[in-house]
């Protein structure tokens, strides 16, 4: 297929967000660590980091808004979130409505589910239960009988929400499902985990509900050394794996097939990670099965650093810490699960600089629309023109590739060689002496209408035009040197510090350009050409910057 009318696929269908606000304000599985963000340092300064950016810190568990069940979460042996190929995670599926059919403390069965949609062995099956109506974003469901008038929205979303029947989660292996997700807190029967001891009132209610309707104790319907097999054992040795607490535009799906992406930050060492969950749909002139195959027919490539401890963060921000909380083996009220504890500041591993991040005014991540992550774009490598502490400009982009007005840029500099997790890693290079755009680059992505950009070094700046100019004076000495050899001016002459200091975030953010920055994987081996790209970014609702996923789409039979 041509690469232009392969693009044009991709740009014409539907696009579906199912994707949870993710934000200070949204509940934690119950027992775990909430979100919390704190601005450790501003463009003027502020307490612990100084002057230079508007840079968060934020700790987390990974429990809060859309995520990503693993194999760890479970069973220790099982596969990282970063060893997951992306193949397990995306492909044919189907969202069921059973909203109709279920209620506080109630199950949902293969027949039920069989009875409204056609699931196909190796799907992606998405469960909408309605319980994302209790969603910490979602507006108050009045009942006169509850407190204060208004139903309890943690207690409806994380402790009363239906779950699988005895029989679903085998039947789900029989059917070799790829993923099963749901739009409330868990995709177990909460009354199955850690939450039938913390809240035994709730328990109770269950149970009475349950000798009403099967005439069973709990213990009865669900044995418990049977039942933890099957979850903590089986399903993660068969690679079934769980997206909890989907929301966004679930209900526009229901009943219906689409091409489902769960895209998670590619954990090293944590059992559960955020993600985003896309749903894609055929466009209006195209059948649904022939976009299916379409979409088998396309190559993925993952421009996604892994995300570890080891990961370098950006000079003088904190580095990533994870420490686990709960194990499978239990601690406090935690057992059943392994669960971590996150710190970090967003300045490391593959991110995208949101506008907040230098433009007060800006959005936050969770902001921006859908549709800003995505579309038509160009790789352009250039790392055969570029060296220590040089200068690209847009003629070197436009000797390697056509872009077009309104395009996603990824600017392949060659540096992705000097990451942490290359063989010639050099992580002082990486940082400190990668190439950075000219003057008029900036003016020129304006021209171009750049939706955002990207780069496979640490930052889209120059290094030079940003507070390392300070901190590495040798290095300076030798960025300047060689812009005068090359330009014929010295840096203050070239790039006057009122104008061109943090350019690309400065000048670029207020008119809605901003870019990914620590991009690598598979954009190693990707050539200058045209792409479909993608950012599916954890929708972050104070961030002004975020963890994400990185896709080129191109048809498979290229080259």
């Amino acid at each position: 297929m041509d690469r232009e009318d392969f693009i044009g696929i991709l740009d014409k269908a539907k696009w579906f967000d199912l994707t949870q606000g993710c934000s200070i304000f949204t509940p934690p599985w119950p027992g775990e660590k909430a979100l919390e963000i704190h601005f450790f340092k501003r463009l003027t300064g502020a307490y612990g980091g100084g002057q230079g950016a508007n840079g968060q810190l934020i700790e987390w568990s990974n429990t809060v808004g859309t995520h990503l069940v693993g194999e760890t979460a479970f069973h220790s042996g099982g596969r990282a979130i970063a060893d997951v190929p992306l193949t397990d995670l995306c492909g044919p599926g189907v969202v069921v409505d059973v909203s109709d059919s279920v209620s506080d403390y109630g199950f949902y069965s293969p027949e039920m589910i069989m009875e409204r949609v056609d699931v196909r062995e190796g799907d992606i099956l998405i469960i909408n239960t309605g319980y994302h109506r209790y969603g910490w974003d979602q507006p108050d469901i009045y009942n006169e009988q509850a407190q204060g008038g208004v139903e309890n929205k943690e207690f409806g979303y994380l402790l009363r929400h239906p779950g699988p029947s005895p029989d679903f989660f085998p039947w789900a292996l029989k059917m070799k499902l790829k993923l099963v997700g749901v739009d409330c807190g868990c995709a177990e029967h909460p009354m199955n985990t850690n939450l039938r001891y913390m809240h035994p009132r709730e328990f109770d209610k269950a149970e009475a509900k349950l000798k009403e309707t099967h005439g069973l104790t709990w213990d009865e319907l669900f044995p418990s050394e049977e039942y933890y097999e099957l979850t903590h054992l089986t399903m993660p040795k068969h690679h079934l794996l769980l997206v909890e607490s989907i929301g966004g535009a679930i209900n526009d799906l229901n009943n219906q097939r689409a091409w489902i992406m769960i895209q998670p930050i590619p954990f090293m060492e944590v059992e559960t990670a955020w993600c985003r969950v896309a749903a894609l749909q055929a466009p209006n002139d195209m059948a649904e099965e022939k976009f299916f195959d379409f979409m088998l027919s396309a190559e993925m490539l993952d421009m996604t650093l892994p995300f570890s401890v080891q990961t370098p963060q950006w000079a003088n921000y904190e580095p990533l810490s994870v420490r686990y909380n709960k194990r499978v083996g239990g601690q406090y009220f935690g057992q059943g699960r392994n669960g971590s504890i996150c710190r970090a500041s967003f300045h490391l591993a593959s991110h995208m600089d949101g506008e907040k991040h230098f433009w007060a005014a800006g959005r936050t991540i969770g902001e921006m629309p859908f549709d800003y992550w995505f579309g038509p774009g160009a790789i352009a490598d250039i790392s055969a023109l570029v060296s220590n502490s040089s200068v690209y400009t847009p003629e070197m982009i436009e000797s390697a590739v056509d872009v077009q007005q309104g395009d996603i840029l990824i600017v392949k500099t060659g540096w992705h060689n000097y990451g942490w997790n290359s063989p010639d890693s050099d992580e002082f290079r990486y940082m400190i002496k990668h190439p950075g755009p000219s003057p008029d680059f900036a003016d020129w992505c304006v021209e171009k209408q750049i939706k955002w950009l990207g780069v496979d070094c640490v930052a889209m700046e120059h290094p030079m035009n940003t507070i390392q100019r300070i901190w590495h004076p040798k290095t300076f000495a030798e960025a300047n040197a060689k812009l005068v050899d090359t330009f014929g001016k010295d840096w203050d002459e070239m790039y006057p510090l009122d104008k061109y200091y943090q350019d690309m975030h400065l000048n670029l953010f207020p008119k809605g350009i901003v870019h990914a920055e620590n991009l690598g994987g598979d954009l190693a081996g990707a050539d200058s050409g045209r792409y479909f790209l993608a950012c599916f970014v954890q929708k972050g609702m104070e961030t002004a910057s975020m963890w994400g996923r990185f896709l080129a789409f191109k048809e498979l039979s290229s080259g």
